[in-house]
């Protein structure tokens, strides 16, 4: 194995064999249409040599890119320390500072058609070379990695006869997302040009920007912006689905009377404002309160431990904690950094989702105290949680395990005169003007639960460490 790949990687050529793929599609969404193709995607699956071979490229390829800083800053897909949980927080940080300033937002997601299917061999080789700076037989190999590759379609056990594919690069390999994030960077360098904020997850992109009631500027900044972006969308053969691009106006209730009939014009297409957007699986509301988010998270988690409970006597307590923190955990905890802040009421409601596991899995009966319960399997209470996610957030930005973009969230606190607390690893907290919405962004959040944390734990050693003293000390709060 190795043989070959060094022999592949030495002479610049992909085997033909680990070119074909079998693709199998699959629905976006379980709910939709079956009968209609627009509900699929088209996953391939390769020879698992060529992904071997396609990981050892991928990891030189993102080495390079990182130490030469040619990676765009606000792309969070696929790279390492960056996620969607650092990607909303950085864009829900914004808009709630915009709140905070007495502004309203104007957020858009962006969709892209079939955005990995369309890709254009030849204007990514050439971009690869005179952008990145790629050449000679990396080049050559990164060109035959993209020509020639065939492919066939499976579905309910009949398959096609195997076709050249001319454009896009295969989802469901090691090195298409990172190609293809390549691919779109000058979209970057497009939208700051205008000056709207903007951040990316693989295609999906969100621009945002604040907006005063009386000044139509920003919308008309942000029309161009858009018009700009599918121009260079159609030019490198990428569809902007005007129809399914959304728009969601956040501003507080007292001030959405100002706001109701804003609208934005793309490609004589008028896209209207949208009560709630889907936004990497978190649920936004015009007031980013999260209730419709978190209404969303208890119906599931209630239904999928419904379901548990009725199988519960054939599990062991080990597979019924699996199954739970699978199917029902794991949605209480994802993103849940945005919920850090909320007034506990919004989030009353997760904590009895997770009241009602642990009942399911110790086997109590429904009126026994849950405080013991918790205590016993050491769960934190949901709000803690959200909290311990924030400083585990900020530990790692604080030792650069985090995004740049998150790293200028926070500052570390230099008083202007020599004091005993400046080695002690606090960071600036500052000002805000509303408790409702400044309150809960990470730039302020974050210090603030960091200067209230004991000082050994602030100065632990590694990530492991800090989390083991953090869950320690959070248990203690809860249950002592």
């Amino acid at each position: 194995m190795l043989n070959i790949v060094n022999s592949s990687l030495m002479t610049g050529v992909v085997p033909s064999s680990f070119k074909s793929a079998v693709v199998k599609p699959l629905l976006k969404k379980p709910h939709l249409d079956p009968g209609s193709l627009n509900n699929y995607r088209p996953v391939s699956n390769l020879p698992f040599f060529s992904k071997v071979l396609e990981r050892v490229v991928s990891q030189q390829l993102s080495g390079y890119l990182l130490n030469n800083n040619l990676l765009e800053p606000f792309q969070s897909a696929f790279r390492a320390f960056h996620s969607t949980e650092t990607a909303l927080t950085k864009v829900v940080n914004d808009i709630l500072l915009t709140l905070d300033s007495n502004s309203t937002s104007v957020l858009m997601l962006l969709d892209l058609s079939a955005a990995f299917d369309t890709i254009d061999h030849g204007i990514l080789s050439d971009r690869l070379e005179s952008q990145f700076g790629i050449s000679g037989l990396a080049l050559a190999w990164l060109k035959s990695y993209l020509s020639e590759r065939t492919q066939c379609v499976s579905y309910n056990g009949t398959s096609s006869i195997f076709t050249a594919v001319k454009y896009g690069v295969p989802q469901g390999s090691v090195l298409g997302p990172l190609l293809f994030s390549l691919y779109i960077s000058p979209l970057g360098q497009i939208i700051q040009s205008h000056g709207i904020h903007f951040h990316c997850y693989a295609d999906d992109t969100q621009l945002y920007v604040p907006l005063k009631a009386d000044d139509k500027s920003q919308i008309m900044k942000l029309e161009a912006c858009l018009y700009a972006v599918k121009k260079w969308m159609s030019e490198n053969f990428l569809l902007l689905n005007s129809e399914k691009t959304e728009m969601l106006v956040i501003a507080p209730a007292r001030q959405r009377h100002h706001v109701d009939q804003v609208t934005v014009t793309l490609d004589n297409c008028v896209i209207s404002q949208s009560s709630t957007v889907k936004n990497l699986g978190v649920t936004f509301d015009s007031t980013l309160s999260f209730d419709q988010h978190i209404k969303e998270i208890t119906k599931i988690a209630f239904y999928n431990l419904r379901n548990i409970a009725k199988i519960r006597s054939f599990l062991s307590t080990a597979d019924a904690e699996i199954l739970i923190h699978a199917f029902v955990s794991s949605r209480l905890d994802y993103c849940n950094a945005l919920f850090s802040g909320l007034p506990r009421e919004s989030t009353k409601s997760l904590q009895m989702v997770q009241n009602a596991a642990a009942r399911v899995l110790t086997r109590t009966r429904k009126f026994d105290h849950i405080t013991p319960i918790l205590a016993s399997l050491h769960w934190l209470p949901v709000h803690l949680r959200s909290d311990f996610k924030v400083l585990l957030m900020t530990y790692k930005t604080v030792h650069g395990l985090d995004p740049s973009y998150m790293s200028d969230l926070i500052k570390p606190y230099i008083p202007t005169r020599p004091l005993r607390s400046q080695n002690s690893g606090l960071l600036m907290v500052p000002r805000i003007k509303k408790k409702s919405a400044g309150c809960r962004a990470f730039s302020y959040r974050a210090p603030f639960l960091w200067n209230n944390l004991p000082a050994d734990i602030r100065q632990s050693g590694s990530v492991d460490a800090f989390k083991s003293k953090l869950k320690t000390h959070f248990f203690h709060l809860a249950f002592n």
